[in-house]
């Protein structure tokens, strides 16, 4: 009977566990189930270092003179003295605009020398040897980051892998390619460096697309950019150099989203495009040139010679004209005078790549 008592007993408890589990999962099935976040990506590290400003370096605004700023109503202060600037002294991106990216514009100024190894003319990069070419650059840089501290500069290699010329050459582009050991080592020595490369393509009677592709898999390596030179796109029976050349922005355009979608694709960091215009003729729907959430533009004025001149044309193009940021080229040899990195930084909007040639 004690036994018979005792299973009956175990029977019972086996039946209420089943229950307890029983109604366990059930209210496990009515819970909510919890939302799980979404995996956030993580961004690339950026393969650069800026220079940073000397101890001793004073914000910009802080250097403009007492005298011209005494009695100025805010907001005209807030634009360095000057009612008539589009954005405040020292801002680099264009009224109106924005950038959704994390490019090296956002943050930073990118001074860059201009060039290939194969042409003295062509630029400072054909004057001398890549370490002596980066020791002058740093120096260049250093002097940006120190005359506007809030936006440290980053050393750019501006490199020219495409250079139009007189003759057809054998694919009949009127361009010299330049060679890829020859691109091998400036991209190497930048990243020695923690330096930019610009990759800058003059088209000839080549499309722009077919010269992208061309230097993909240089695009590819995360401290590698790109810059188109307009000037030197002419039509079949033309001559780059004898016949001025134009590009139309939309073909630009292609080349920001296939860089875009490169980018997404390969997981770098966030890259920018940069073009080159130093008259009205040679770019044509600029307004179809627009940034894309992981490649910036800037519009670079690139033209030489009197610094007044340069500083009204610098106003049409870029500030009257905005692209989402604005480029400066000064040349140390025909510019008259060349002028400062402070002059340079008050320009509106303060260029966000100056280049040297």
């Amino acid at each position: 009977m004690k036994k018979f008592i005792q299973l009956l007993l175990a029977a019972l408890i086996i039946v209420l566990l089943g229950a307890c589990a029983e109604q366990t999962s059930e209210e496990a099935e009515e819970a909510p189930k919890k939302e799980t976040a979404p995996e956030q990506k993580k961004d690339p590290e950026p393969p650069y270092q800026a220079l940073e400003p000397s101890e001793d370096a004073v914000p910009l605004k802080e250097r403009l003179s007492k005298e011209e700023l005494k009695n100025m109503p805010d907001e005209e202060l807030a634009l360095g003295g000057d009612p008539k600037r589009s954005v405040p002294v020292g801002e680099t991106l264009s009224k109106g605009m924005e950038d959704k990216a994390n490019g090296p514009l956002k943050d930073h100024r990118l001074v860059a020398y201009y060039g290939t190894p194969q042409s003295e003319n062509m630029g400072i990069l054909g004057t001398m040897e890549p370490e002596e070419l980066m020791k002058q650059l740093k120096e260049q840089a250093q002097a940006y980051s120190n005359a506007d501290p809030a936006r440290p500069a980053i050393p750019t290699i501006e490199l020219i892998t495409t250079m139009a010329q007189r003759a057809p050459g054998p694919e009949g582009t009127y361009v010299s390619k330049l060679p890829d050991e020859k691109i091998e080592e400036y991209v190497n020595l930048a990243e020695k460096h923690d330096a930019l490369v610009l990759l800058d393509i003059q088209l000839g009677t080549d499309t722009v697309m077919n010269q992208v592709k061309s230097i993909e898999k240089w695009l590819k390596h995360p401290n590698v950019h790109l810059a188109i030179d307009t000037e030197f796109q002419v039509d079949e029976g033309e001559v780059p150099g004898e016949d001025l050349g134009q590009v139309d922005g939309k073909e630009v355009q292609k080349a920001v989203e296939y860089l875009s979608k490169l980018t997404e694709k390969n997981n770098l960091p966030d890259k920018f495009v940069l073009v080159h215009q130093f008259t009205e003729h040679v770019l044509t729907n600029k307004d179809a040139i627009q940034p894309t959430d992981n490649v910036e533009v800037a519009l670079n004025f690139d033209g030489w010679g009197s610094s007044i001149d340069k500083m009204a044309l610098y106003k049409k193009y870029v500030r009257d004209n905005p692209s989402q940021y604005g480029g400066f080229k000064v040349f140390y040899d025909k510019d008259q005078p060349v002028m400062t990195p402070e002059e340079v930084v008050k320009l509106d909007p303060s260029p966000a790549i100056v280049n040297y040639q």
